[in-house]
């Protein structure tokens, strides 16, 4: 109650937060699938976070940081609610549930950052898409992802043809489905022997 949400639709492509741009409210998602990514100066752009009903987004505005480092859009769409920044900041001083959820989840945000960096240094695009797609499916808690070979591509860091390569070697191996934008998962758990121990760890 304190927190005041309120209730929001969430479209594909919709900008949650924009870098550089002030950092006004947090979102909270039911459902979705949220993006954050690192833009470089030719325009391309990588994924650093992966945001679903896990997440607490905007949370660096109550760390003391105004504006966003990073840009966030909706991937998938979905339902969620939205706090305005003042309610949020005042029930995170008065250390509480609240505040210890949102370090909680600060938390997580560390070891997913850093093992996935340590995973794109180390193991083949086959077992990080693995991770990937099965981290997308963990927050959406559905197989059916609406995912281009383009997005993921852009969010992995790699040319569009290497995930093409990947995902039908995926495809052979029966664990998954990849047609027209949308990818289904087959066999979850044949998916997880072929990702690295990343996904286990983040």
């Amino acid at each position: 109650r304190r927190l005041e949400l309120e209730p929001a639709e969430f479209e594909r492509g919709r900008n949650l937060e924009t870098a550089g741009e002030e950092i006004r409210q947090l979102v909270f998602l039911s459902t979705g699938l949220g993006l954050m990514t690192a833009s470089f100066p030719d325009g391309s752009q990588v994924e650093v976070g992966l945001f679903g009903w896990e997440a607490v987004i905007g949370a660096p505005l109550l760390m003391g940081t105004r504006r966003s480092l990073n840009s966030i859009y909706m991937q998938m769409p979905g339902q969620g609610y939205v706090c305005a920044a003042e309610a949020a900041e005042l029930e995170f001083r008065r250390c509480e549930q609240f505040h210890d959820l949102v370090l909680g989840y600060v938390q997580t945000q560390l070891v997913q950052s850093a093992q996935s960096a340590a995973c794109n240094a180390r193991h083949t695009l086959q077992q990080r898409l693995s991770r990937w797609l099965l981290l997308c499916r963990d927050r959406i808690d559905s197989d059916e992802l609406a995912l281009t070979q383009d997005c993921v591509a852009m969010m992995l860091g790699v040319e569009r043809p290497a995930v093409s390569i990947a995902e039908s070697k995926l495809q052979e191996l029966g664990l998954l489905q990849s047609r027209r934008g949308r990818v289904r998962i087959l066999d979850r758990a044949g998916l997880e022997t072929t990702a690295c121990e990343c996904y286990r760890i983040v």
